[in-house]
């Protein structure tokens, strides 16, 4: 096929051999099936932000840590320079991402090398050695459901105790490979510590994960691995190997209001007490005013 645009350069460098086919196109990006080293691999070439359809990048962002301060200031105020650096922060989410999963024994493509917003990584294959399908587009029976599901369960508790949510978890970007799902397309990672929807994010992508595997097996449609994990999680208890229940049991005590509104009161007469002392302190005294006349009178 014709050589696109954005793979030229890396054509040119040797990085890749040949381009042979156009995989898929999504709303963040082109993946094409490419000859690199003499093996067949993906190249994820990243749409631009202008035409990305995927909206929600700041509440996947937040929590993510820019070790430089300038960048992190240009960030913030959002000057050209702050977009462009933003704009490649997103894009190198999904290269540190796929590197610290599969340090950590998570089944996602393994990356090869990252240039110029195109991300080369492995392909994955089905057992007949052809390209992967996703989960949406096969049938299971009950057995592989429970297998495949277990499989995912265990990947997204490698995850989180890394500290990273998938956040867009779906049977519609999870790969099956011939060694069981693989988890794919990972440039919205959560931080699973610095983000206040960490908890909701977790507990939508287990559920989405539980609702597709149900179709199958609808046993599974019982379990609630989702708040059983994040438990762990928060509480300090959650490790690779932790043993799950899939199993959670709900609060269900009901909440003393008095007492609560007790608290809330309590709380805004201390808020009260702190503003009254601040601007108590805010107020000139004898010796301010003093000082103010030396200076008005050119005296030091």
């Amino acid at each position: 096929m014709k050589i696109p645009k954005r793979l030229q350069p890396l054509v040119d460098d040797g990085l890749i051999e040949a381009v042979e086919s156009q995989l898929m196109s999504g709303k963040e990006a082109q993946v094409y099936v490419v000859r690199s080293h003499g093996e067949r691999c993906c190249a994820k070439v990243f749409k631009e932000a202008k035409q990305r359809s995927f909206k929600q990048a700041v509440q996947y962002q937040e929590g993510r840590k820019e070790r430089n301060s300038r960048r992190s200031r240009a960030m913030a105020k959002k000057t050209r320079y702050g977009q462009k650096e933003q704009e490649q922060a997103w894009l190198n989410a999904e290269v540190d991402a796929l590197y610290r999963l599969a340090a950590a024994d998570v089944r996602v493509p393994q990356p090869h090398s990252f240039v110029d917003g195109v991300l080369l990584m492995e392909m994955i294959i089905d057992a007949e050695g052809l390209t992967a399908p996703r989960l949406d587009d096969v049938t299971l029976t009950a057995d592989e459901a429970r297998s495949h599901y277990a499989k995912v369960i265990g990947d997204v508790v490698r995850m989180l105790c890394v500290g990273l949510i998938h956040g867009d978890l779906s049977e519609f970007n999870v790969l099956l490979a011939a060694d069981g799902p693989v988890i794919i397309d990972l440039p919205q990672a959560v931080d699973a510590a610095g983000n206040n929807s960490a908890e909701m994010m977790f507990e939508r992508d287990v559920d989405n994960m539980r609702r597709y595997f149900g179709r199958f097996a609808p046993e599974l449609l019982a379990t609630d691995y989702g708040k059983e994990i994040w438990a762990l999680f928060e509480a300090g208890d959650l490790h690779p190997d932790s043993q799950l229940t899939g199993c959670f049991e709900h609060d269900l005590s009901t909440v003393d209001v008095d007492e609560l509104m007790t608290v809330i009161d309590d709380v805004r007469e201390e808020e009260a007490e702190r503003r009254a002392a601040l601007s108590r302190d805010d107020e000139p005294g004898v010796e301010d005013a003093a000082e103010a006349w030396r200076e008005s009178h050119g005296e030091r």
